[in-house]
């Protein structure tokens, strides 16, 4: 796929790193020419220096020849202006907008062909806003992603001494869940100074302490899930914010009518700001989260949940390490450097969460070739998990008709959950939802047979099985 990507900065410097890796044609610009230079040394990708909402750019691009054109320029009027340039001039298929101003939504008269002709709006201030949200819902998780329209979960947990299935065989599942569902489909084993290890899941595994445990389950079991990998912990109620830029007043709107919320900011016009735009019941303060003193007087050893969301990596890692100490419960930290969150993550910070991470899964589903309906990003990149969309017959598709086990999944590549009975696009909206609310989750065995428009969530160990999963849901030419 030929894929035009304006804005080097953070974002679109992970986009390039995740879509390079996966055998794109990439072509990135940027007004800034040793950025855009640095990042042609480092990766394999054709840069061009210059303004993206000036014609003569894009087509220097090869805007005539894209197939994608992703706008995550740090100006939101940049970024449309270039996707409605790309759309009218160079007919690109698809357009993809990073946008921070609530006023420009996905579906909007304004981002219609008619108007700045955007296929997919991106906020990644909104998107790690969600990602937060639902860390704060299921505080025992590392990482909850949802598919088939919240039907079902997945979640990343780390496994702890004394939780009932820690130290059992995967194969005693059944007899401790009940009637919840389940299914294991990777387990990372820490290894002294060395990268977590992947464990192949059998019946015969032994979920051991300190393993990062992901689970497929519907969205109504996660409770009794988490509670054989972690016993409950108590539901947050103090959240403490480091950091009032557009994230931390985004989380602090979120969570001001449910949870008592501290903000602390450094910068005295910023915080005045905050004041106006919080409720009477959230806290800001001025001064430094790394300050022992003021993390002393305002008690952070009773907050759930401290949250250091600065733009500043170190300082978030700093902020966490000694709020931890200090005696918070749990402690997350933005780390835009994805050697720092692979360094952090699992010590004392229990989270360590990357910006760019939290909104390439909405990029990549625009990405994958076949009927791919959703993608999330894992363990900061290196693995993923996938909703695909079984179409044709068992003539014309390699999975639809066959049991599972006759599908030639990738080594490690596991499907774990088949949601049955969804609604397909151009269904009335009545017959949507009542369509919407008897449809199945069939959590995946080895003799499952997948049906036509089943909505079937694979987990990849590895990004470099994407392509072969891509090929095995696409339909042939025979299917009509």
């Amino acid at each position: 796929m030929n894929i035009i990507i304006l804005g080097v900065g953070r974002v679109g410097e992970s986009v390039a790193e995740n879509l390079v890796s996966e055998c794109n044609d990439i072509t990135v610009i940027d007004t800034n020419p040793v950025r855009v230079r640095e990042l042609q040394d480092r990766l394999d990708l054709r840069g061009v220096v210059g303004n993206g909402i000036q014609p003569s750019v894009l087509q220097e691009a090869g805007a005539a020849d894209a197939d994608m054109l992703i706008a995550c320029s740090p100006l939101d009027e940049t970024n449309l202006v270039t996707c409605k340039i790309g759309h009218d001039l160079y007919n690109i298929p698809t357009t993809i907008a990073r946008v921070r101003s609530p006023e420009f939504v996905d579906g909007g008269p304004l981002m219609g062909r008619s108007g700045f002709a955007v296929d997919r709006v991106i906020c990644p201030e909104a998107s790690l806003t969600r990602y937060i949200r639902k860390l704060i819902e299921y505080p025992e998780a590392l990482q909850v992603v949802e598919f088939a329209q919240g039907r079902v979960c997945l979640l990343a947990v780390r496994a702890v001494l004394g939780a009932p299935l820690v130290g059992h065989a995967i194969k005693d599942l059944k007899a401790m869940i009940g009637e919840a569902e389940l299914r294991i489909v990777s387990i990372y084993r820490r290894e002294s100074e060395a990268p977590d290890r992947l464990i192949a899941c059998t019946g015969e595994t032994r979920v051991e302490p300190g393993d990062e445990v992901f689970v497929l389950a519907p969205t109504g079991d996660v409770r009794p899930v988490l509670h054989l990998l972690r016993r409950r912990d108590r539901p947050v109620k103090r959240v403490m914010i480091a950091g009032g830029g557009r994230v931390g007043l985004r989380l602090a709107r979120l969570l001001q009518a449910e949870y008592r919320v501290k903000v602390i900011e450094h910068d005295a016009q910023r915080c005045q700001y905050l004041a106006t735009q919080l409720s009477a019941g959230t806290l800001v303060l001025q001064g430094d989260s790394t300050d022992e003193d003021l993390l002393e007087e305002e008690n952070v050893r009773d907050v759930d949940l401290f949250l250091a969301l600065t733009n500043d990596d170190e300082d978030n890692i700093m902020s966490c390490l000694l709020a931890k100490r200090m005696g918070a419960r749990r402690v997350l930290a933005l780390i835009n450097r994805k050697s720092y969150a692979d360094l952090v993550q699992g010590t004392e910070i229990d989270i360590a969460l990357s910006p760019a991470q939290a909104v390439i899964g909405e990029l990549l589903a625009y990405v994958r070739r076949g009927d791919v309906e959703a993608v999330h990003s894992l363990r900061r990149g290196a693995a993923e998990a996938l909703e695909a969309v079984a179409r044709g017959d068992a003539k014309s598709s390699k999975v639809v008709g066959r049991r599972i086990e006759q599908i030639a999944l990738p080594r490690g590549a596991q499907i774990g959950a088949i949601v049955r009975g969804l609604p397909e696009d151009g269904v009335p909206a009545e017959e949507a939802e009542a369509q919407r609310r008897d449809a199945r989750v069939l959590i995946a065995h080895h003799d499952t047979v997948i049906e036509a428009n089943d909505h079937v969530v694979i987990f990849l160990p590895s990004k470099r099985d994407v392509r072969e999963i891509e090929r095995l849901f696409q339909v042939s030419a025979t299917f009509f």
